[in-house]
């Protein structure tokens, strides 16, 4: 282990990550599922972001939105998944002090982003179908981008307050993070020093965005339902709650699995349990948003059709 002397103390400089499991035959087998769920990551949000891009009918802030979703996707499941692919491989898979501190920041980063996202898609929906004559006032571009920065500010302050908590820990002993990420639990575990601060803190500010971000989408969605419950017509009412049904199970996979992580007390639950856990939220829910934006989403299914159309009659 490499290392340097501090007083009495070695102290860590870097951290070897356990990975999922030992058993060579299920490492291969692991290896090439979330391998091949990386590749539909990758392929399927670069390709919702194009498609966004290039077709003028998804020009709309709740496109806009879905497209920085995917951009999110893409950072937040880049951070750690090619670490657990390469874990698979190699017998010890290290990573340095500040190469650890870099993959917390950035999934903590990105992954309160999509917090963030979740709860404004939510907002936008509330105005679309509660205010409609007033949408293009309410979600203008200059809104729009406040509403990004907002999203993004909310990021850096989760994170500063994760990776500060991490700077303050002291590793003087046990190098060997039970994960296949530097996920901040297991890091406290092996600290050496004083944690009673430096647990609270991102545990506070974790929770404060997660209970914030539900009280927008709660907020926002029970004034959906009430303005949908009052539309006479089965037609318009079957309308207005389509243009929400993928957005709701985003939301539902999301959350649980996030309120599972950092709101359920730790000893709730074993760390194999976070291991899984980890892996449905950082690989599983970022392949399957675009599936299900993309088959829940009428327009985006007809943007599709048209640029494949032009495709095979140009």
């Amino acid at each position: 282990m490499d290392s340097l002397v501090n007083e009495n103390h070695t102290a860590v400089t870097e951290f070897i990550l356990l990975g999922l499991t030992d058993d060579p035959a299920l490492r291969v087998i692991l290896f090439i599922i979330i391998l091949f769920m990386y590749l539909v990551i990758i392929f399927g949000n670069f390709s919702i972001i194009i498609l966004i891009r290039v077709s003028s009918q998804l020009h709309n802030p709740m496109y806009f939105f879905l497209s920085n979703l995917a951009f999110a996707d893409i950072i937040f499941s880049s951070s750690v998944t090619p670490y657990m692919l390469v874990n698979f491989l190699v017998e010890r898979n290290t990573i340095s002090y500040f190469g650890c501190a870099i993959q917390l920041g950035t999934a903590i980063f990105f992954g309160t982003v999509e917090c963030f996202l979740l709860a404004v898609m939510a907002y936008d929906r509330f105005v679309a179908i509660c205010n409609p004559l007033l949408y293009s006032t309410k979600m203008s571009t200059q809104v729009c981008v406040l509403l990004l920065v907002v999203t993004y500010i909310g990021g850096f302050l989760n994170d500063t307050s994760f990776s500060l908590s991490f700077f303050s820990l002291l590793f003087c002993g046990s190098n060997r993070v039970n994960h296949f990420f530097c996920d901040f639990s297991p890091l406290v575990e092996l600290s050496c020093s004083d944690i009673s601060v430096s647990a609270i803190v991102p545990s506070f500010s974790a929770g404060s965005i997660i209970g914030f971000t539900v009280i927008v989408i709660s907020v926002s969605y029970i004034y959906i339902l009430i303005t949908i419950l009052k539309i006479c017509s089965t037609e318009g009412r079957h309308k207005a709650f389509s243009t929400c049904t993928s957005h709701l199970i985003a939301v539902t996979l999301y959350y649980g699995t996030i309120t599972f992580i950092y709101v359920l007390p730790k000893s709730s639950y074993s760390t194999d349990q976070n291991k899984v856990i980890s892996v449905f939220y950082m690989v599983v829910i970022p392949m399957l948003n675009p599936m299900v934006y993309s088959l829940r989403n009428s327009e985006i299914k007809e943007a599709l059709k048209r640029k494949l159309c032009r495709k095979i009659f140009s």
